[in-house]
């Protein structure tokens, strides 16, 4: 089953990393600002038009809006964990491989 809201989360996630209100993003894809409320809520399931169209105004891809619900999204993940590493101190590169090698050994038992 599809998390409809997870999505939305995701969509608001990209829209707020850019700055950008929901205002200009309704105008960017020719919607009402409401619609967009309702999609980041997951009150309101996008058409694939207005899908495509948040994509393009937000200059991110399907798979970083749909990759819970892709059996392959491996790619996706690695690509976000290493965005999020970018600007790392040595410090917290340690700190963080510490916690990724601990978490990993946790779910293989």
């Amino acid at each position: 089953m599809i998390d409809y809201k997870s999505i939305g989360s995701k969509i608001r996630k990209q829209r707020t990393a850019r700055n950008m209100s929901q205002e200009r993003l309704a105008e960017l894809c020719d919607v009402g600002t409401t619609h967009i409320s309702h999609i980041e809520t997951g009150n309101c399931i996008p058409s694939l038009k207005v899908f495509i169209a948040i994509l393009n105004a937000l200059s991110c891809s399907a798979d970083q809006l749909l990759c819970d619900e892709l059996d392959n999204a491996e790619l996706t993940y690695k690509t976000e964990i290493g965005s999020l590493l970018d600007d790392c101190s040595s410090h917290e590169l340690m700190i963080i491989t510490n916690t990724i090698q601990a978490l990993k050994s946790s779910l293989r038992k």
